[in-house]
């Protein structure tokens, strides 16, 4: 089911997000570099049949229970590009993956980045992550207390360092760039900011860095200094060379004690978590835009009651005003709290899926980490398309 297949990908990539890491040692074998050239080694490609040109229809439910059909359409003249890193998903044995497309990989990206197309054109390369596989057990099996865990080695970056430097030389041609992440996706692209953009050539073409479900470390009440040295985060849909980092909760589960995410997760006084509320990037409350998968290529059955009554057909279902969203401070936690306005005497829902649950329990430490994307990618959208206006005005 896609819920339990979301759940398992969303645990890896918080895991790695932690800094686990399996205990026991392993021999780094040998990794040759990709051929980016090699359309083959991308899970997206503009203009190409592939997974990113799934059918992305919706059925808007209203909360008097009315309802009509959204078409989506692809911009094949849009004016920006967006180089997605998508999260841990892979089932492959061992600590990496494959380069094989496989389902895991397909599913992730119709639900985080197909949807962008419509204002931006997409690529999403192939690399070789860390798997659910070596993430479990790391969870499972600890390092000793007071031991060191070996490295991880450092081949999923390598890949994507590789992808983007394929993509400047061939593809980009002076066009202003989106760089979109969830989870380990996030990691790696912050880590590439930090490596090969911030301060270098390459951050003249970056119109922002969308990193979702991630720790994006700035100085408290401060956008730049931490994590990243003159990459600002945003505050206005027409910003550009700017940052949206955030990991969700609920408004009613706070992040508790032992959260995986909204603070550093190393201590550093003076420092917090970065929060940039895509409802409102001036700071307030804003409404969410959401676009929840019902239907996966017919592989799911609708489980959850978008409609009371009534089953949705289409892949995608939005429920526009029942979400709200807010950054706030709670203790050492800085996050986006995610306000339903429910009402439980309706015909649509008054709730929304997305916690992770083992048996019957609640794990409130990964607050709504399996739908960090999909609650936003309405705005999401919509920011790309302010941005892609003012990289257009500033070309000029």
């Amino acid at each position: 089911m896609l819920r339990n297949f979301l759940a398992a990908a969303a645990i890896g990539g918080a895991l790695l997000c932690a800094g686990h890491a399996p205990a026991q040692p392993v021999a780094a074998p040998a990794y040759p570099p990709n051929d980016y050239g090699d359309k083959a080694n991308w899970l997206c490609w503009p203009g190409r049949a592939d997974a990113c040109a799934s059918d992305l229809t919706t059925t808007v439910v209203k909360a008097d229970g009315s309802t009509s059909t959204e078409a989506f359409h692809a911009d094949p003249n849009a004016g920006v590009d967006c180089f997605y890193v998508y999260p841990t998903v892979s089932r492959d044995p061992g600590m990496v993956s494959t380069m094989t497309v496989e389902t895991e990989e397909t599913r992730v990206v119709i639900q985080q980045a197909a949807r962008l197309r419509a204002r931006c054109r997409l690529y999403a390369p192939m690399y070789r992550q860390f798997t659910l596989a070596a993430l479990f057990a790391a969870m499972m099996h600890p390092p000793a207390p007071g031991t060191t865990p070996p490295p991880r080695p450092q081949v999923g970056y390598n890949d994507v360092k590789d992808a983007w430097n394929y993509y400047l030389a061939h593809e980009n041609h002076g066009r202003g760039v989106v760089l979109v992440g969830h989870s380990q996706g996030s990691g790696v692209l912050t880590q590439l900011i930090k490596n090969e953009i911030d301060g270098k050539p390459a951050q003249a073409q970056l119109v922002s860095a969308l990193l979702m479900g991630t720790v994006l470390v700035v100085p408290e009440g401060q956008d730049v200094g931490g994590d990243f040295k003159s990459v600002p985060l945003c505050h206005a849909p027409s910003q550009l060379g700017c940052a949206i980092a955030y990991s969700s909760f609920r408004e009613t589960s706070p992040p508790p004690d032992n959260s995986r995410f909204g603070r550093p997760r190393t201590p550093a006084p003076g420092m917090e978590a970065a929060c940039v509320n895509p409802a409102d990037l001036a700071g307030g409350p804003g409404p969410a835009k959401s676009y929840f998968g019902a239907l996966i290529d017919g592989e799911d059955t609708q489980a959850f009651p978008w409609l009371k009554g009534a089953a949705i057909t289409t892949p995608f279902v939005s429920t526009p005003g029942l979400i709200t969203a807010q950054c706030v401070h709670t203790g050492p936690f800085h996050y986006l709290s995610i306000h339903l306005n429910a009402d439980p005497s309706g015909p649509r829902t008054s709730d929304i899926p997305g916690d992770i649950v083992v048996g019957k329990a609640v794990q409130t430490d990964w607050g709504l980490h399996l739908i960090d994307a999909n609650l936003f990618m309405g705005n999401l959208i919509d920011i790309v398309g302010a941005e892609s206006a003012a990289w257009k005005a500033k070309r000029r």
